[in-house]
């Protein structure tokens, strides 16, 4: 969505780098603060930044004969002009979500105010499913598509391989060779254990040869310097 006072022109990278990941359906916000016919140029020029930099905007589909002259005139409206407000004003005799300014109110849901109803209605009544279908069709299957290539997997899309099922593979592969690891490293540290526990009995056998080597010469020692009285 873009603000009446916000920097212009518009960030497309940002946009650019957003139409291959979701539905992009551009609005104005706050646009009671401008008249009439400076909202109309606002869309105007909006609609042909977008175009200019290549930004592909979500369009209600006009295929369909039931809803096709709705959808197309909702396609000539955009962006939606839109007004927010949480706050309930006394119009009349009744209360109505709007804005209330020293020359008037701004009601929410009035269409000759802002287009939040007609946006209302084309995403939540009218083109709900077409979103949903678009999603999954489009923006999941690109997705889909990129993360198997991270992978290592090629899918062109005539037999399109699960990515559920092929990251639980590979995340099963990965366990394993983990385990794997683990079971290697737990043996090397078991082996280096026996083998200094040899090198230590080893070590304590030889002392105790030299102890005992020791204490024989000190025995044979003390023999000779007896000397016999008779």
């Amino acid at each position: 969505s873009s603000g009446i006072n916000a920097e212009w022109p518009l960030r497309p990278g940002t946009m650019k780098a957003l139409d291959k990941k979701c539905n992009i359906i551009p609005i104005i916000a706050k646009s009671d603060t401008v008249s009439k016919s400076e909202l109309d140029t606002f869309k105007a020029n909006i609609m042909a930044e977008l175009k200019s930099n290549d930004v592909e905007i979500y369009t209600f589909p006009v295929d369909d004969e039931t809803v096709s002259e709705v959808n197309h005139e909702m396609n000539e409206m955009m962006p939606f002009a839109v007004v927010g407000s949480r706050e309930d004003v006394k119009v009349g005799e009744g209360i109505v979500r709007g804005r209330e300014y020293p020359w008037g109110v701004v009601e929410i849901e009035n269409e000759l105010h802002c287009d939040f109803v007609k946006l209302r209605e084309m995403l939540i009544r009218t083109n709900m499913e077409d979103l949903r279908e678009v999603t999954h069709r489009k923006h999941y299957e690109l997705y889909r598509r990129g993360k198997l290539k991270q992978m290592g997997i090629s899918d062109d899309g005539a037999h399109p391989i699960s990515l559920q099922e092929t990251y639980e593979q590979k995340r099963t592969e990965h366990l394993e060779e983990l385990q794997k690891i683990e079971n290697d490293m737990r043996q090397k540290f078991v082996n280096k254990v026996r083998e200094k526990d040899l090198e230590l009995k080893r070590n304590e056998k030889e002392l105790n040869a030299k102890y005992e080597s020791l204490k024989k010469e000190k025995s044979t020692d003390c023999d000779s310097a007896l000397i016999p009285l008779l």
